[in-house]
């Protein structure tokens, strides 16, 4: 999970790669930013074995999607009917549900007010849930997950220990 106007790419782009060489699939929002850094640096590891899945949102009259979902390394997109995201993605109409219950880890980089409704619905469900940042982090974020216990890691090796002990 992550922003959806910011790549973040020297924190996206490492981490796909890492998801991908680990064999596991790859779950996010489908859109722009951090989403499709993370998706295009899964898609193209080499040998993988994962899918790189999107869960878009969609109108609620025909469950279109907006312009730019899902983005070009999505694999597998689930379209739904669900428009709410940024400081509505924790209300029932949001995608936001679907990504992180279907998720068997939720890994949070920089992002705004969806990213924070997600480490929200993450910390919730009781999904196993750590941030992926810069030091110091975003405080705004960082602070929060990491009060309910959620780990904040800076760098990528102990994150995919996590993961590892995790999944």
């Amino acid at each position: 999970m992550g922003s959806g106007a910011e790549s973040h790419d020297d924190l996206a782009a490492p981490l796909g790669r890492a998801i991908a060489s680990a064999g596991w699939h790859l779950l996010t929002g489908g859109g722009a930013g951090t989403m499709t850094a993370t998706s295009r640096a899964f898609a193209e590891t080499p040998d993988r074995k994962g899918l790189c899945i999107g869960v878009l949102p969609g109108a609620e009259d025909s469950g279109a999607s907006p312009g730019g979902y899902p983005n070009p390394w999505v694999e597998l997109a689930i379209r739904t009917h669900l428009p709410l995201s940024g400081a509505a993605g924790t209300g029932p109409d949001s995608r936001n549900h679907i990504n992180v219950l279907s998720a068997d880890a939720v890994v949070a980089l920089p992002g705004s007010a969806g990213t924070r409704s997600e480490i929200e619905l993450a910390l919730r469900y009781q999904r196993p849930l750590a941030l992926h940042d810069r030091p110091p982090g975003d405080s705004r974020q960082s602070t929060a997950a990491a009060a309910a216990g959620a780990p904040v890691f800076t760098a990528l090796d102990e994150l995919v220990a996590w993961l590892h002990r995790t999944l």
